[in-house]
């Protein structure tokens, strides 16, 4: 095969660039206003959320959501040791202390230790759905409600993907979402908070307008900044919407090809996931990643490493504590491609790839 395969890529087709014509044809602001109203309302339609805000981006989501729930200097803010780096840095921003637990099997908060982990200085929980798993959710739900804690869901990873037939995100005060390059649909950048208070919703609303008494007015009664969205990204964003279904049901038929494929390479394993998951990528647990990474990229496959433990990251070495199952998921995971338009013939030759470098080390 002589194409490159890359780990990830955007896909949008004829029907985003000719409403994005359309739009500007018709002499539209670019500002957040109507087509953004019609993204977000695409986006509750599908959670089923009462509320939507979109914002500039899903870092931005996550300290909006913890200015809007009141978190301040000297508050503590639980988060996973894995996940993306913007998790803990939100809370940081938000000016409280992230205070790290480790995970379980499923890459998700572990309950257990979430409870041994709280204080009175606890504020908030924020609970991180890797690659649309929840994890041990009920159980941190009903740590978070007897405790009066709020729960944060960061699940930037998650859209199209489901708990016990509820969309992930509906589950604790706030949902945040991501609409960055990699994930399922994109816009560039952005990002979303869903939520079923109103209150939250418009506080929101207003953190992200520089905190105005009333939309368009200049005057100010709470500290605010500019964190709006853009019409363009959400013409974009429409259309996008309209594709993520047969996305997410694409996502599952690609994870479901590559454990029949992959089953019999004993040096591959793949993580526990419900039927509700849409897999944002297609995660696997390798003994040497950047041994496999290094193979498949000589013929012409991406793959990218998992994100390392948040405490082995430079700017957070000084956190105490053990985290092993943290540390090990990310000493070797490895994302495999998982651009929902592959076609089934691309994932047969990755895995036969996949295959012939453990056949070789025997």
């Amino acid at each position: 095969m002589s194409k490159t395969i890359n780990q990830m890529e955007p896909w949008y087709g004829k029907e985003e660039k000719k409403a994005i014509l359309e739009y500007l044809n018709s002499g539209g602001w670019l500002m957040e206003f109507k087509k953004t109203e019609e993204f977000e309302k695409m986006i509750c339609d599908y959670t089923g959320a009462k509320y939507c805000s979109v914002v500039s981006n899903g870092t931005i989501s996550l300290f909006l959501a913890l200015k809007a729930l009141g978190i301040k200097d000297g508050d503590e803010v639980i988060v996973p040791d894995y996940t993306m780096i913007a998790t803990p840095n939100t809370v940081v921003m938000a000016g409280a202390r992230p205070v790290f637990v480790d995970v379980d099997e499923t890459f998700c908060l572990n309950p257990d230790l979430v409870s041994k982990a709280i204080t009175s200085k606890t504020k908030a929980i924020i609970h991180v759905s890797i690659n649309g798993r929840a994890g041990g959710f009920d159980k941190l739900r009903s740590v978070c409600k007897k405790k009066k804690i709020y729960l944060i869901e960061d699940a930037a990873q998650s859209l199209g993907s489901f708990h016990k037939g509820k969309h992930l995100g509906r589950f604790g005060e706030f949902g945040s979402f991501s609409f960055s390059v990699p994930k399922i649909i994109t816009t560039g950048q952005g990002g979303a908070l869903i939520t079923d208070s109103k209150e939250l919703y418009e506080k929101v609303e207003k953190l992200k307008d520089f905190g105005r008494v009333k939309s368009g007015v200049d005057s100010h009664d709470a500290m605010g900044w500019n964190f709006k969205f853009t019409d363009l990204q959400a013409v974009l964003g429409i259309e996008q919407m309209k594709k993520l279904p047969g996305r997410a049901k694409r996502k599952k038929a690609m994870l479901a090809l590559y454990h029949k494929l992959l089953k019999d390479v004993k040096e591959i394993k793949f993580i526990e996931t419900s039927s509700g998951t849409s897999p944002w990528f297609i995660d696997v647990l390798v003994p040497d990643p950047k041994a496999l990474q290094s193979y498949l990229k000589e013929r012409g496959i991406g793959s990218r490493l998992f994100y390392p433990a948040i405490h082995t990251q430079p700017i957070y070495e000084t956190v105490k504590g053990k985290f092993p199952v943290a540390t090990s998921i990310g000493n070797h995971g490895l994302w495999l491609p998982s651009s929902s338009f592959l076609k089934d013939s691309d994932i047969k030759f990755i895995c036969k790839e996949i295959s012939g470098f453990y056949k070789l080390l025997k």
